[in-house]
């Protein structure tokens, strides 16, 4: 089992695709975090209270799978229960992207859905998209209403609060937030337009195939 040191290209990677996700817009600089399985017990996560366009490696904690912190000196992620239940609940799963984008975020505060059909890229990349009630950030409930929803699905709508996706690889979480993303503003744009027109059944049907 690597030490904390010896996780430094782990880290780094980490810290990599928080500042990533801050410089595409898909983040504040107080928002959002990451999580990364490094081994069947534990997971490196960002950090509260840091600027995420910044973040290094050494600002990244690491935690057991049940919530203990291996790196006290660092202050652990208000959504660090959030991301260890979806990782025991999912062990296909190794990275958490949760953000607050902008568009995909509005879809939080409606009853609008985010359509994956408009485009063959959305529904390969996300498939269905889920949806969960509303508790305040940080919560044990906000950790068991998103780890349910992700339990058949890569993407999930957190009321009220923001976007999270989950992949076996940080660079496939990160794609289905951005792809996320892009399927909110096309929802947008075609519900704005009154303009629809979206993949058929058989179509749909062909992608899961793999069929491309």
């Amino acid at each position: 089992m690597k030490t904390y040191e010896e996780l430094a290209a782990e880290r780094e990677e980490v810290a990599y695709w928080m500042r990533r996700l801050y410089r595409q817009g898909l983040t504040t600089c107080s928002g959002g975090n990451l999580s990364l399985r490094v081994d069947e017990g534990r997971a490196l996560i960002t950090p509260s209270s840091l600027d995420k366009g910044e973040i290094v490696a050494d600002q990244i904690g690491l935690f057991t799978l049940e919530g203990e912190n291996l790196t006290p000196s660092l202050r652990g992620s208000i959504e660090t229960d959030m991301h260890l239940s979806i990782l025991r609940n999912r062990p296909d799963v190794s990275a958490v992207v949760h953000a607050h984008p902008v568009t995909a975020t509005s879809f939080a505060a409606m009853e609008v859905k985010i359509r994956c059909d408009l485009t063959a890229e959305a529904h390969a990349v996300i498939g269905r998209v889920k949806y969960t009630g509303y508790s305040i950030m940080g919560s044990r409930g906000l950790a068991e209403l998103v780890a349910e929803s992700l339990k058949e699905a890569d993407a999930s709508i957190m009321k009220n609060h923001g976007v999270i996706t989950v992949g076996p690889t940080m660079l496939k979480a990160f794609d289905r937030i951005e792809v996320l993303e892009n399927a909110a503003k096309m929802t947008w744009i075609t519900h704005t337009m009154n303009s629809c027109s979206p993949l058929t059944p058989d179509n749909l049907s062909e992608i899961e195939k793999g069929f491309w």
